[in-house]
């Protein structure tokens, strides 16, 4: 086991490490041994309250943070995407411990993540107003303000990447944030706050309450003074805040949900190319991936072939420790580990065809075999329901009109992908699939500049790109009544 020094355990508020008021602390758990990594603060109301306070102070008219020069905010946000470059090595050696993913998977995403936030350092100075030619004798425009204080609750599949894709587009915006990171994986947003502090940002622009949902969470979506909630998660706690957010002040929400996504196989691909890609798709980060195209559709002609190339790679995934070179690692805790077993049992009791995996991996640690279902049908609860680990369905479809109604049958509609080579039947797919997302001969390509999000029940808004600051500002419109005609 990889010894990874602990340095960061308080709750983080107004730039200070501090214990929460209770005094209360709760165990992070070792994903690949059940371990117990460290003890952490465990914020609730009274913490969630103070960070608050702290981050309303931050964001008075006169505070040193909103008196700051838009291009400063940019340099702040660039030298905190150096320091995450700089201690990559760390910070993707602490994910792995808390959440089990590969280390090089990890660091990999710290890198990525510091790209995200330097996406938004170069645009802090670029959120632009316009010039309307309204009607009247008036001159109007609009201008871009800070929504306020925003609440940001992050998941547990990827910490990292999630914790800069709230933060860095609020920041940008002139916004200061309260962060309530997953129970399951709090030591990495903690590590990364201390880098913030390091960069030089005022006191009470970033605030972190690591804390269950039920408490600390709750306390952030029914906080009066909190102007805005983004939430990544599952759909049911989705509904949940929306409902909060109507209730106590009408909260602006943007929520990246579930998914359900479909991969479309057409007869002309080349089937190792699409498997292999369709494998990629499905099995990314241990299938927790609220994106992950777990139900692929392949069409009749090489529906045979395929089958016997996507069991043939997935027997070949490497599962194990995640510090060694291994392609999978852990699911997060036991809940899901469990959970996922369900839907494997399910699957083979429904009587679709599993045709790798379908147990355990070993008998430490929450390890499950890279797992294929061949002849899955549309009704089969493991065609309909959210996974969330690494379990692929295959399902055989005949004709194009035939497989985007069944792939747009879904409560879902966060991602969608195709593969051929044929570009008519390519552009005729982007335009009938119901998803935020369409990727065609490639699967999950997110980068900064592009928007992500979902329809339907996978959530509203966006983030990244563009659509992602905005989500953060307010449109004020302000209007100049002119002067009469002046007598010459």
């Amino acid at each position: 086991m990889v010894k990874v020094d602990i340095k960061y355990t308080k709750l983080f508020i107004n730039n200070e490490w501090v214990d929460s008021v209770s005094k209360k602390t709760f165990p992070t758990i070792n994903p690949q041994d059940e371990s117990i990594i460290t003890q952490v603060a465990e914020g609730d109301k009274a913490d969630v309250d103070l960070a608050v306070e702290a981050a309303k102070k931050a964001f008075h008219r006169y505070s040193e943070w909103r008196t700051l020069d838009a291009s400063q905010r940019g340099r702040l946000l660039y030298k905190l995407a150096d320091l995450m470059e700089r201690d990559a090595k760390y910070l993707g050696e602490l994910e792995t411990l808390d959440c089990g993913k590969p280390v090089k998977q990890a660091e990999g995403e710290v890198v990525w993540a510091a790209s995200v936030i330097r996406f938004y350092a170069g645009k802090a100075d670029k959120i632009l107003g316009n010039t309307i030619p309204a009607d009247g004798e008036v001159i109007s425009m609009t201008m871009k303000e800070p929504v306020g204080i925003c609440g940001q609750i992050l998941p547990w599949n990827y910490p990292i990447p999630m914790f800069v894709w709230k933060i860095g587009p609020a920041l940008a915006a002139g916004c200061t944030v309260v962060v309530k990171p997953a129970e399951q994986t709090p030591l990495t947003a903690l590590a990364v706050a201390a880098l913030v502090k390091e960069a030089g940002f005022p006191p009470g622009v970033v605030n972190v309450i690591p804390g269950y949902g039920p408490t600390a969470g709750a306390a952030l979506t029914h906080h009066p003074d909190v102007d805005k909630i983004a939430f990544t998660g599952s759909t049911e706690i989705g509904r949940i805040i929306m409902q909060v957010a109507s209730a106590v002040n009408l909260k602006r929400v943007t929520l990246e949900l579930g998914g359900k996504s479909p991969l479309v196989i057409f007869n002309d691909a080349d089937v190792d190319m699409a498997a292999d890609l369709a494998h990629r798709a499905a099995f990314a980060n241990a299938g927790q991936c609220c994106v992950a195209a777990t139900r692929t559709y392949v069409q009749s002609g090489i529906y045979d072939k395929f089958v016997a190339k996507a069991a043939e790679i997935a027997k070949k995934r490497t599962v194990g420790n995640p510090f060694e070179d291994v392609q999978q690692g852990a699911q997060i805790d036991d809940e899901m580990f469990n959970k996922v077993m369900g839907y494997i049992q399910s699957g083979k009791k429904e009587g679709a065809k599993c045709v790798a995996g379908g147990a355990r991996h070993g008998t430490v640690g929450y390890f499950v075999q890279p797992t294929v279902f061949a002849d899955v049908k549309d009704n089969m609860k493991i065609a309909r329901e959210e996974i969330f680990g690494p379990v692929q369905s295959i399902l055989k479809f005949e004709n194009f009109d035939e497989v985007v109604d069944r792939a747009n049958d879904s409560n879902y509609g966060l991602g969608a992908g195709v593969v051929t080579n044929d570009v008519t039947t390519a552009l005729a797919f982007i335009k009938h699939a119901r998803a935020g997302s369409v990727w065609v001969n490639t699967y999950e390509h997110v980068t900064p500049q592009t928007p992500f999000g979902g329809f339907r029940e996978s959530g509203i808004g966006r983030e990244m790109g563009e659509d992602g600051i905005q989500q953060y500002l307010e449109n004020k419109t302000v209007t100049f009544k002119l002067p009469k005609k002046p007598q010459l």
